[in-house]
């Protein structure tokens, strides 16, 4: 990588004096962003190569989503390459999204990732340009925007590439947000008394970068993070949770009969929240009062798939047609995995999704030869035990053959200790981001079936505890509103919403709202959403009730709800935030 000189920054920032575009095709060259690229000492040791500048412009874009209104936007992708100083084969690449100058609004806007990628393309980055952001991504430095993280995670065998972790734990993401920043004021020749604002939404692997950002920096002013896949000591090995429960009942239930035990809970708990609509928004009363052996006689019928997959279908291919009725077996599978798993004293390990969400993590596969069903390793869990684990080049495990809840619990050890500094992501003090007057909104799907909802409730719960253990629970949560706001999504599945209960809908406006909430200090005593069912979402711990004939549900404090959302982890003998 040629390396960048005095002379070259002095020439380019002369340049950006002398003269400035007021169209998007005068930004979008590759002259005019080369004298945008931010030369200044940022403070990140890094060198930026300006041959690297690639520019492609968009017009007319229509673009939609569950987290963004349908809109028509124009953009320029400029992209760059960097390196840090004193590394060898070090290169990353990060994408710029730039508005039209006349819809510029001083915002820049980050996006993040998904699953084990650090990045979730354009598709997600596009959001800030409708909010008129330059908006960025980064590949981490793994060799492309489209390279996942466990494609680079061991140099061989045994051996972590701690440089590929630590970027994607939090520190490309910080090198974006801090680059983009100063590219977006180079770009428009912002003042340097003028503020630009930063902005970053994302969800799962997303939500926890996002949270990596708010707590180790103070970079942005508003976040929304959805779902976060943080604590992953815990969250990725109990993706195993519901095969272990099968191996050791000795029963792996058919796929159909879950998910009828799943279509029986959402029926049964619809109207706890006071009114029928095919949403439980009120899971934590339905694990109060529901009783899954209520279930057992029941029939269920699913017919014949081609090509596996949930609900009804198994999680490898071709599956024959399923009829039968529910049984104990099925039922205590069902209700054990609900409760979260427990080691061999009964003390709490881990929390799984709330009822009526659908049985992901406990599904079975079909094996034609023998004409049973069997437990199935998820790649999830597996990939984080034999790859970030046991440091072999594997993307599952072979068995789980004589693995227990004991097992799992001590896995989960290994992985937080490990990687505490870097995946974990639960640092519970928020202080500096607090004295920053950044603002964050965290959402998460109550049917959320790969991250449960009550993860987040934990995080949450932590963060009050910690920054705010003197005061009561209600002037603590009070505290909190001043800068962190929870709200769950009834009905919602894992960052989308949810066809088993698609009236629950989803919160499409919520980087709007922090904006509003940041430049305007318009707090959100609500969230909008899109759902039939409930149009205003609670913020925690509220939840939601209906009322005789009211148009919109209460927003209610209910103690024993609440303690229901919370589990003392007793397995272990350390705090889990």
């Amino acid at each position: 990588m040629r390396p960048q000189s005095s002379v070259l920054a002095l020439s380019l920032s002369g340049a950006i004096s002398a003269v400035r575009a007021v169209t998007l095709a005068e930004i979008c060259t590759i002259n005019y962003v080369t004298t945008a690229l931010p030369t200044e000492d940022l403070g990140l040791a890094v060198t930026i190569d300006p041959s690297s500048v690639t520019v492609a412009l968009s017009t007319n874009k229509t673009i939609s989503s569950n987290w963004y209104p349908t809109a028509v936007v124009d953009y320029c992708n400029a992209t760059f390459a960097y390196s840090h100083n004193g590394l060898t084969d070090d290169i990353v690449h990060v994408s710029y999204l730039i508005p039209s100058p006349d819809k510029f609004s001083n915002r820049y806007f980050s996006s993040g990732g998904a699953g084990l990628a650090i990045n979730a393309g354009t598709q997600s980055s596009v959001n800030g340009v409708s909010v008129g952001a330059v908006s960025g991504i980064t590949d981490g430095g793994f060799g492309s925007f489209n390279t996942q993280y466990d494609a680079v995670f061991l140099e061989a065998n045994g051996t972590v590439n701690w440089q590929a972790t630590y970027m994607f734990g939090y520190q490309a993401h910080h090198e974006l947000v801090v680059l983009g920043k100063q590219f977006t004021r180079n770009l428009f020749s912002v003042p340097a008394e003028d503020k630009v604002f930063a902005y970053y939404q994302a969800c799962s692997e997303g939500g926890r970068e996002g949270w990596s950002q708010a707590q180790r920096f103070t970079e942005f002013d508003g976040l929304v993070t959805g779902a976060p896949a943080f604590r992953f000591g815990q969250q990725q090995v109990n993706h195993l949770s519901g095969a272990v429960l099968e191996e050791q009942a000795g029963y792996a239930p058919p796929p159909c009969e879950l998910e009828k035990i799943r279509n029986l809970t959402i029926a049964a708990c619809d109207g706890l929240d006071g009114k029928v609509d095919g949403v439980v928004a009120r899971t934590d009363l339905c694990k109060l009062q529901f009783d899954y052996e209520s279930t057992i006689g029941q029939p269920y019928s699913c017919a014949a798939s081609s090509g596996g997959g949930l609900p009804g279908g198994g999680g490898g291919g071709a599956t024959p047609a399923q009829n039968g009725t529910i049984t104990a077996e099925g039922v205590a599978i069902a209700k054990a995995f609900t409760e979260g798993i427990k080691d061999s004293k009964g003390r709490q390990i881990y929390f799984n999704p709330q009822p009526g969400s659908n049985f992901a993590d406990a599904r079975t596969t079909y094996n034609a030869d023998s004409g049973t069903w069997e437990t199935m390793i998820t790649g999830l869990g597996g990939e984080w035990v034999a790859r970030y684990l046991q440091l072999q080049d594997a993307s599952n495990l072979d068995t789980l053959s004589g693995v227990t809840t004991d097992q799992l619990r001590d896995w989960m050890t290994v992985g937080m200790q490990k990687y505490y500094d870097s995946l974990q992501t639960t640092w519970p003090d928020l202080s500096d981001f607090e004295a920053a007057g950044s603002k964050v909104l965290h959402v998460h799907g109550e049917a959320d079936s790969s991250v449960p909802a009550a993860s987040s409730v934990r995080y949450y719960e932590s963060v009050r505890q910690i920054m705010f253990g003197d005061l009561s629970y209600d002037e603590g949560t009070a505290a909190l509103d001043d800068f962190y706001r929870l709200f769950i999504v009834p009905g919602g599945e894992h960052c989308n919403a949810n066809s088993a209960q698609p009236n629950g809908g989803w919160p499409q406006t919520t980087l709007q709202t922090v904006i509003d909430w940041v430049e305007q200090g318009v707090a959100p005593a609500t969230l909008n959403n899109t759902g039939k069912g409930i149009s205003s979402l609670c913020r925690w711990p509220l939840r939601p009730l209906w009322s005789g004939n009211s148009t919109s549900a209460d927003c209610v404090f209910d103690q024993d709800s609440i303690d229901s959302w919370n589990y003392k982890l007793d397995a272990f003998k350390f705090p889990v935030y």
